[in-house]
């Protein structure tokens, strides 16, 4: 793409760049997005596989970890990083459920295409996502149980699955039910946690 001034062009993008607009922007940028979900799915659930990453510098990476994998892809393509950055997000406010966000973030995408595809407006397809989200929280409200602490062992221990603790996960796991008991807030009959209120120390022997 070139741009004038004062009879000289001038180079506002690489030469070769390819320009799409309309409809094969969009389908692009899902097929982009979608990609990358693609590449975290295997490593879901329990019988989730690992993955083998290698950096520039021939540092073998192996994890199952969502955020770790789609960090390590060093993703170029904007579309697709917003797959990653849902993730990131997911990791940081929760600790954990990258790969479900990504991979659940992947199948919104593939219905929203199938919807275009079919001559449905963006906008209300974004509106239907909307009135389903707002539904399905009504239905987790509805079908909330009260937790005990073995909730939340198992919680935290299926949590730390894959992350290579497995050794002392037990252990591990009643030290992060006792840490996140000692910061919760109850508002209005509601109790919170701030993960920030935990501080993470490592010390060596």
């Amino acid at each position: 793409m070139q741009g004038q001034t004062g009879g000289q062009p001038i180079i506002i993008l690489r030469q070769g760049t390819e320009e799409t607009r309309g409809d094969e922007a969009k389908r692009s940028n899902i097929m982009a997005a979608r990609a990358v979900a693609e590449a975290v799915r295997t490593t879901l659930g329990p019988k989730g596989l690992d993955k083998m990453i290698t950096d520039p510098a021939g540092l073998v990476i192996i994890t199952n970890d969502g955020a770790t994998i789609l960090d390590e892809m060093k993703i170029k393509h904007p579309a697709a990083k917003l797959v990653a950055e849902v993730a990131k997000t997911q990791d940081d406010e929760v600790g954990d459920g990258t790969t479900t966000a990504a991979v659940l973030t992947g199948e919104f995408l593939k219905g929203a295409q199938e919807l275009m595809e079919i001559g449905v407006h963006p906008t209300t397809i974004i509106h239907g996502y909307n009135l389903a989200s707002h539904k399905s929280k009504e239905i987790l409200s509805d079908i909330a149980v009260h937790s005990t602490d073995e909730h939340l062992r198992k919680i935290a221990e299926t949590a730390l699955t894959g992350k290579g603790v497995e050794f002392s996960r037990e252990k591990l796991a009643n030290l992060v039910v006792t840490a996140v008991k000692s910061i919760v807030k109850t508002e209005n009959g509601k109790k919170t946690v701030n993960i920030k209120d935990i501080s993470i120390e490592r010390r060596g022997e």
